[in-house]
């Protein structure tokens, strides 16, 4: 009988608590989703078809927003036969080079695209980490080729769980306490998404110098390891595999509800000043996962429902003795989606999370020390720790690099290699578009609307307006 490090109790209580990054191994052993690689997840489709995002594999000093990218409908037999390197002369992928480009099938929510094959939901059991009865109904499949990336944000709801299946990943983790030196941005606009203007792989230090005062901490993630990424921390993630799959499932909180009446507000505000541009300006500010900007009426009824949900919670908080391992954060049963669309009769549903930054900016010593690291929990380091641990590693093992691969985490350091350039549509010419921060220096020309926003709804004045708000509907 496979005997697991951590009771799904113990598990839990780490997810729940720990506010620093950390992978957890040989937990994941006896999972059917191990077996989830790209072959296997093509012949389960059976030539169906799912959306891939597309990007030049450039170096740019400008992240690669998805507003900024191209998409194809494909199957993953074309993906796999196209990331070969195998010659495309007609079909999807033909006008895009391997060697330029990187694809991406990201945000795939497994209940959709397995919805005609239920049962493959219970090869995700998440249940070993004190969720019952979450699965793969509740997760969501990312598949990448060598070089697919997701742009630096925070998770505006929850706290997150990464499988990674296939190929790896290297994360770019940054605390909660470096918001302001990583720029944060709401352009282009997607509900529980902040966005950095920073490359963090290629930063631009002469428009953003503050960015030398974050606190990378950098971390290689392998197949079989799960990765916890805790509320609030910003995160850039980029495959450095051929072939890449991983899974996760973001945890609901009870701090959602608060953030989700921060994210209504947001969306007024976004939604409000934006649509109010000429149209002809061509701004992309919407992200394509938001499928169109929604009216006025619709989002002050969102407003309305996360405040009414929101004290809704707290009644119950009250009403409710707290449990002693959930430090104010206790999972709640419904499923967490990160981009599902709002429904006007619908309670605001959870996905990701917002601001009060300088809540969890780091975790106390004593508390850290209180944490069973070890070999099935490793701590993701600051870079600059990381860096003297390999050395040090380095030394003791007669320069080899010991780098744990089946029992502990592979930390890899800072490498700036492949810092793509988005594309527009189906050539293969980099996009202008840009956003106003991407143009002239901000001293030669006049302030834009997207530079109004950047001050409007900066997490610090959203948290503060929330909490005024709260308080005048508490009265």
């Amino acid at each position: 009988e496979d005997v697991k490090p951590f009771t799904p109790g113990k598990a839990k209580e780490i997810v729940m608590s720990l506010q620093q990054p950390a992978v957890f191994c040989n937990m994941v052993g006896d999972w059917p989703a191990l077996h989830w690689n790209a072959e296997y997840l093509s012949a389960v489709l059976n030539g169906k078809t799912i959306q891939f995002r597309l990007g030049l594999k450039a170096v740019d000093l400008v992240p690669q927003f998805e507003t900024r990218c191209s998409y194809v409908e494909a199957t993953l037999q074309e993906f796999l036969a196209w990331s070969c390197g195998q010659p495309c002369l007609s079909g999807p992928f033909s006008c895009y080079e391997y060697s330029k480009y990187w694809a991406y099938a990201d945000y795939k929510y497994i209940a959709r695209i397995f919805e005609d094959k239920p049962e493959i939901f219970q090869d995700i059991r998440w249940s070993d980490f004190g969720f019952p009865g979450r699965s793969g109904k509740e997760s969501t499949l990312w598949i990448g080729s060598e070089g697919a990336n997701t742009p630096c944000h925070l998770d505006s709801y929850g706290c997150n769980l990464v499988l990674q299946v296939q190929g790896r990943k290297r994360w770019h983790l940054f605390p909660p306490g470096d918001t302001s030196f990583l720029y944060p941005t709401r352009i282009p606009y997607e509900e529980s998404s902040i966005f950095s203007k920073v490359n963090v792989a290629n930063p631009d230090l002469k428009r953003f110098p503050e960015f030398r005062n974050t606190t990378a901490h950098v971390v290689i993630l392998n197949p079989g390891q799960v990765l916890l990424v805790p509320r609030h921390w910003w995160h850039y993630v980029e495959s450095i595999d051929p072939i890449t799959v991983s899974v996760n499932s973001w945890i609901e909180l009870d701090a959602d509800h608060e953030a989700r009446v921060e994210e209504a507000i947001t969306r007024m505000l976004v939604c409000a000043i934006k649509s109010a541009e000429n149209p002809s300006d061509g701004d992309l500010w919407l992200n394509p996962t938001e499928v169109e900007a929604t009216s006025h009426e619709l989002n002050l009824q969102y407003l309305n429902k996360a405040v009414s949900a929101y004290f809704e919670c707290q009644e119950a908080s009250v009403s409710e003795p707290a449990h002693p391992s959930s430090t104010g954060a206790e999972q709640r049963t419904s499923s967490s989606c990160k981009r599902k669309k709002r429904e006007v009769g619908c309670e605001p549903e959870g996905c990701r999370l917002l601001t009060h930054e300088f809540e969890f900016s780091t975790f106390k010593a004593e508390e850290l020390q209180k944490t069973p690291f070890g070999p099935h929990l490793i701590q993701v380091l600051p870079q600059s720790q990381e860096t003297s641990l390999m050395c040090a590693v380095a030394v003791k093992s007669g320069g080899r690099e010991l780098l744990h691969e089946n029992e502990g985490g592979r930390f890899g350091k800072l490498h700036c290699t492949r810092k793509q350039l988005v594309t527009s549509n189906d050539s293969e010419t980099p996009a202008h578009h840009m956003d106003s921060d991407s143009g002239p220096n901000p001293s030669q020309t006049a302030l834009s609307t997207n530079d109004l926003l950047d001050c409007l709804v900066n997490p610090r004045v959203i948290s503060l307006v929330a909490q005024l708000l709260l308080e005048r509907t508490r009265v």
